[in-house]
């Protein structure tokens, strides 16, 4: 007769989570031109006109908006890109 096999224990947490994806999120600053906001997110995420002066005006008003999502990797790289750009970008994940 064999002993039982004990089963590994198996935990996940937000770092192993994979099945949520990561916000990019670009936040209202006094320094930045709308204009120049909305010409960033059409050279970083490749937006049609409409869609990144949308999103612009959602930074001016409500003071942020969520211009990305996707992996933790892709998150990471948008908001260094976007750091280049000198925008004030974070990411955090969905939930």
């Amino acid at each position: 007769m064999t002993a039982p096999i004990a089963a590994p224990d198996v935990r996940t947490d937000e770092s192993t989570a994979l099945d949520h994806p990561w916000k990019v999120i670009v936040w209202d600053d006094p320094i930045n031109l709308m204009s120049y906001v909305t010409f960033v997110f059409r050279k970083v995420f490749g937006y049609s006109e409409e869609k990144a002066y949308r999103l612009m005006m959602e930074v001016h008003v409500e003071g942020r908006s969520v211009v990305a999502s996707g992996s933790r990797e892709k998150a990471e790289l948008d908001v260094f890109r976007l750091h280049e750009h000198g925008l004030w970008a974070t990411m955090e994940q969905d939930s």
